[in-house]
């Protein structure tokens, strides 16, 4: 609708999903969910091409899980987990999670999801 109305490129600059990550006893996160997500939308950017939607880019929030004004470290956001919460800043250690390599592929491809 925003393209037909005003002619000009699209930039998704902002689109994510905060959910309840944690790390599992594999030390991994597996975040189906945000994959999940980020496939229903890039799918809806893929058909906006097709539709001739001139799409310059799209960029996810966050690559890092963020503070968060209204929920603190509860709920995450980024493809990387940080080892911390509300109350304790812990190890920070950072764990890639699984949309990260998910994402990471769908990069190379220039948006194709395999």
């Amino acid at each position: 609708e925003l393209y037909d109305r005003y002619h000009i490129p699209i930039m998704i600059t902002e689109n994510g999903i905060g959910t309840l990550d944690e790390l599992a006893e594999d030390n991994q996160v597996h975040d189906q969910e945000r994959i999940s997500f980020l496939q229903d939308h890039i799918k809806q950017l893929q058909l906006a091409i097709k539709d001739g939607v001139d799409v310059w880019g799209y960029m996810h929030w966050s690559f890092i899980d963020l503070l968060s004004t209204s929920s603190g470290f509860r709920k995450r956001y980024g493809f990387v987990y940080v080892d911390r919460d509300d109350e304790n800043i812990k190890s920070l250690e950072r764990v890639k999670k699984d949309s990260f390599a998910w994402y990471q592929k769908v990069i190379a491809n220039n948006g194709i999801q395999v």
